[in-house]
């Protein structure tokens, strides 16, 4: 795998702003891991891949805020719109950190904001005078009422196709630990690829290429799975079929 993205032609991350996706569609599929390689060989000539200090695997280190009862995953649970996740994520190969709010309105977009926050505030960014005053303007939850919840680690691959107007992130080795539960899940056997380009844009190389190997669009929220997967507590009768589709790939 590793052979095939030396071969791509790089792009750093200064050049990486000239892809601005202002009116974007997002579709997320599930693969095998073992697909990686044979992926890459089918779209490796159509794509730059992202390097950071001459590396294409980015580690990310995510941690999610809830409340008690776990308000804001029952409302993805339930398909709630107007709802929001709450995370503090460490770009590690950037050496930045930040406190992120991630909304979804009734229309279904996503929108993003976030302020940065030190590396050393991660495990006690709620504590941070900015980052409450952010929480507390930005959000309906009362910051005392807000705990760790679920930790994540994976490694991001990031392409971007030659025309500049498709983004791609690829995540694997995921692993999640609850800080409320104690449990851990490693679903390292799984992708979670997402696309991301224009409305209305034609078909991709990428998306041909995964229609090839048989992986249909699916919706996932790393957060949302992590849960379900670690809560033994967390309602979860919507995300079964999803569970059982993971199962399937990871064993």
């Amino acid at each position: 795998m590793m052979s095939i993205l030396e071969q791509m032609e790089p792009i750093g991350l200064e050049d990486m702003k000239a892809v601005r996706l202002m009116n974007r569609i997002d579709q997320k599929f599930m693969a095998p891991a073992a697909m990686l390689e044979g992926l890459l060989q089918r779209i490796a000539s159509g794509y730059y891949v992202q390097l950071i200090d001459d590396n294409p695997l980015a580690p990310y280190h995510t941690l999610y805020f809830d409340t008690d009862n776990l308000a804001m995953y029952t409302m993805h649970h339930n398909q709630k719109l107007n709802r929001q996740k709450l995370r503090v994520r460490r770009y590690r190969s950037t050496d930045t950190t930040f406190f992120e709010i991630k909304n979804k309105d009734n229309k279904k977009k996503t929108r993003k904001v976030r302020i940065a926050v030190s590396p050393q505030s991660f495990n006690s960014v709620l504590t941070v005078p900015e980052v409450r005053e952010f929480v507390d303007r930005n959000t309906p939850w009362p910051v005392p009422q807000l705990h760790e919840c679920l930790e994540n680690r994976f490694e991001r691959i990031t392409l971007v196709d030659k025309g500049m107007s498709e983004r791609v992130t690829i995540d694997r080795g995921i692993r999640f630990h609850n800080r409320a539960t104690g449990l851990d899940s490693d679903i390292s056997p799984l992708l979670v690829i997402e696309v991301k380009h224009e409305v209305g844009a034609p078909t991709s190389d990428i998306e041909r290429a995964l229609h090839d190997l048989h992986i249909l669009p699916r919706r996932i929220s790393k957060y949302c799975i992590g849960t379900a997967l670690t809560d033994p507590l967390a309602k979860k009768n919507r995300f079964k079929e999803k569970l059982l589709y993971i199962n399937k790939i990871i064993s």
